[in-house]
């Protein structure tokens, strides 16, 4: 699949999956911003796309606040003439349960990830409405937004915003012919590497060998098998597909449901407190688990 004349930006593409998803757009033609906190990692990753024949610049900031957002913007049309593609993956971690997390971690996180796939999508679409239209956002989620993730208020919260903007934005943007998505990738990663029961594997993978084929069966592959569902979802092959969550690695490919009531019922005249605990009894099986599905 070729992508030759597009421009896309990817934020966080220093390392990792990030780096992953640029250099694969690099490979299929199109024209690449490179954008990380790490002058050092985006050189890397510009080297290698430039290495392999493709065309790449850096642009250095924290994603989050909207100057950054219309600099990387702006990089990409004063260099390439245009932008086709904003894929915002770039976000920071911070693993604190609810009575440790404090203010300025909430913030750190909540403000990588929202805001800073807030005020670079809008840029984005900015952009694309003054180019006459077309476009793709593509955003990245998280499993830990559908079903939460001990230690990850902050992360889960933001991976579960991210769903909102993706059906929000199909809405607001099919009018411009933009297509708004979100990933959800899995792979072994250096996040992957600090889950006691992946870091033997992480580390053998990192040496040159396989992903056991039961990871890979259960989604768990390099951060290179991700990258085509980014290379597929930024051409025009993929006009159609709008408003969609994604799930990607390893062997697996999965759609996810948007919500819906899982029980509905009525009393005429509404409920009592004393009511509700009198009926609730009768609404216990199909109370939803809290907890994550096993893996």
């Amino acid at each position: 699949m070729r992508l030759n004349d597009k421009v896309a930006i990817v934020t966080g593409s220093g390392r990792g999956l990030g780096r992953a998803y640029a250099e694969a757009l690099g490979a299929a033609g199109a024209a690449v911003v490179v954008n990380d906190i790490d002058a050092d990692v985006a050189k890397e990753t510009v080297e290698a796309i430039t290495g392999a024949g493709g065309r790449a610049v850096a642009e250095v900031c924290a994603v989050g606040s909207t100057e950054s957002a219309d600099a990387l913007v702006q990089r990409a049309v004063s260099e390439f003439g245009r932008l086709d593609v904003m894929c915002t993956n770039a976000g920071a971690l911070r693993d604190r349960t609810l009575a440790k997390v404090t203010d300025e971690e909430f913030d750190l996180v909540v403000d990588s990830h929202v805001r800073g796939t807030f005020t670079c999508g809008r840029a984005a679409v900015r952009q694309f409405r003054e180019q006459g239209g077309g476009g793709r956002l593509i955003l990245v989620g998280s499993p830990a937004g559908q079903y939460g993730s001990f230690g990850q208020t902050a992360y889960a919260a933001s991976k579960a915003a991210i769903i909102s903007m993706v059906r929000v934005w199909s809405i607001e943007t099919a009018k411009l012919g933009v297509t708004v998505n979100a990933i959800v990738p899995t792979a072994l990663t250096r996040m992957a590497a600090t889950i006691p029961s992946l870091t033997e594997v992480v580390a053998a993978v990192e040496a040159g060998g396989p992903v056991p084929a039961d990871l890979r069966r259960r989604g768990i592959g390099k951060v290179e098998d991700v990258a085509p569902l980014v290379v597929y979802l930024a051409s025009d092959a993929s006009a159609d597909v709008t408003g969609q969550y994604i799930g990607f690695g390893g062997d697996r490919f999965a759609i996810w449901a948007h919500p819906k009531e899982a029980f509905v019922t009525h009393r005429d005249g509404g409920w009592s407190a004393d009511q509700l605990a009198a009926d609730f009894p009768g609404f216990a099986e199909h109370l939803q688990s809290h907890l994550p599905p096993p893996k």
